[in-house]
């Protein structure tokens, strides 16, 4: 059994750093996974959707997972992005990351195809079939216009390499009836900074993260007293950390915790088009909240 079915706690969704000339900057990627590892971070999930892995070429998106897989160098484990509408390739992409040394993969629905439920299972089945390590399904369909039922969920995992998924459906209904049908061993985690609590209060394990970019510290702390079912101390966390889960989310992530990992010193604040900048105003409420944290002087 893979180490992951014992995965717990705070895993931080990496953002991708680019330099000035819109290249990847790997000096600032291992500076981010050193800043993780230092606070306490449970593991990391580098090329997801907060990683801007939509822009990376493959060479690129290879390269990162390996950079974040030398510098964590078994310290925490790695379950890298690898996902997409193209089934075939998806598959290529996560035998490649095996070949890597990456812990796991964390694997979003098919966008824009939108398939059925039964296109969803064939689909991951053909994936988990193809390579031997743990797969995170992912599910937010805010993003992908592709919701993941339960029962279809219930279904995948039955497959010994689909492990859990990362749900982000903010549908607590949907989430409490996955929680009741899964098998016990079956890791739920949050995708949704702010549901954290609620998730795990429901029976998940944990969060993959946002806000953990900026606030690693904070993040862990409110995900470990869920998990030891010290919610009313988990609460004050959550709401010191409010204004933070809100503001990283004003403008389309990954925008906002690219500009606060900016303004804390930790890269450039570079992006790939069609992601542009934030508006001056949503900048100015973020650099507040940073300094009211103390994350920025």
């Amino acid at each position: 059994m893979s180490t992951l079915h014992n995965l717990r706690g705070c895993g931080t969704a990496l953002v991708t750093p680019f330099t000035d000339s819109g290249e990847v900057d790997y000096k600032a990627v291992t500076r981010l996974v050193e800043f993780q590892i230092s606070k306490g971070i449970d593991f990391l999930v580098p090329c997801g959707t907060t990683g801007e892995v939509a822009t990376l070429s493959t060479e690129e998106h290879l390269k990162v997972v390996e950079t974040v897989v030398s510098a964590a160098n078994g310290r925490v484990p790695v379950i890298a992005g690898a996902g997409g509408y193209n089934t075939a390739k998806v598959a290529e992409t996560a035998r490649q990351i095996a070949g890597l040394g990456a812990d796991g993969i964390l694997s979003v629905t098919p966008y824009y195809n939108k398939p059925t439920q039964e296109g969803l299972v064939q689909h991951y089945l053909s994936i988990a079939d193809s390579i031997d390590l743990p797969i995170i399904l992912y599910n937010v369909p805010g993003r992908t216009q592709c919701n993941m039922l339960p029962d279809t969920v219930v279904r995948l995992s039955g497959h010994v390499n689909i492990i859990g998924i990362k749900e982000a459906s903010g549908n607590i209904g949907q989430i409490g009836e996955l929680a009741v049908k899964k098998p016990a061993d079956f890791l739920l985690l949050s995708g949704d900074d702010p549901n954290t609590l609620p998730m795990i209060a429901l029976g998940g394990v944990g969060v993959i993260s946002v806000v953990s970019n900026q606030a690693p510290e904070d993040v862990i702390k409110l995900t470990h007293l869920c998990l030891e079912n010290k919610f009313k101390e988990a609460l004050t966390v959550q709401a010191r950390l409010f204004n933070l889960m809100r503001l990283d989310f004003i403008e389309t992530n990954p925008i906002p915790v690219k500009a606060g990992l900016a303004m804390m010193g930790f890269m450039e604040e570079i992006y790939r088009l069609p992601l542009v900048p934030m508006s001056a105003e949503n900048r100015e409420k973020l650099r507040r909240e940073l300094k009211n944290l103390g994350l920025i002087t």
